[in-house]
């Protein structure tokens, strides 16, 4: 096991009264649960230079990254739906003109039929 300076003294106490120096919870992990010749920790310098710096840097980047990401999706969910919302407004323009002029028909044919009826009655008329 790796020894501190301050337990170099301390070779004849036993391991469970031992105190043992832990920078980190992942160093008592390997303190409590790894085989003595397989520690390698690193000094307290070299554990901290390089975490705060990756993940500050990265931290924002990703951030506007997934903003920009989620504003293109938005962006064309968006006209997706306006596409749909035309479509659906020339499909319902369609529809009323084609009622409109099948309504103008109907009339028509009224007309028609009124006007047929109109001369059969005149010809039963004319008849008897």
């Amino acid at each position: 096991m790796n020894y501190s300076s301050r337990d170099a003294g301390s070779h004849d106490i036993p391991e469970d009264r031992k105190l043992y120096v832990v920078d980190s919870i992942n160093d008592l992990h390997k303190l409590n649960f790894c085989p003595d010749g397989s520690q390698h920790l690193l000094p307290p310098e070299e554990k901290t230079a390089g975490v705060g710096t990756h993940a500050r840097n990265r931290s924002p980047s990703l951030f506007f990254v997934g903003l920009i990401i989620v504003l293109i999706v938005s962006l064309v969910l968006v006209s997706f739906v306006l596409f749909l919302i035309i479509q659906t407004g020339n499909g319902m323009d369609d529809v009323s003109r084609r009622l409109a002029a099948e309504g103008k028909d109907i009339e028509e044919l009224k007309k028609l039929n009124s006007m047929i009826l109109k001369q059969l009655n005149q010809l039963d008329a004319e008849r008897n």
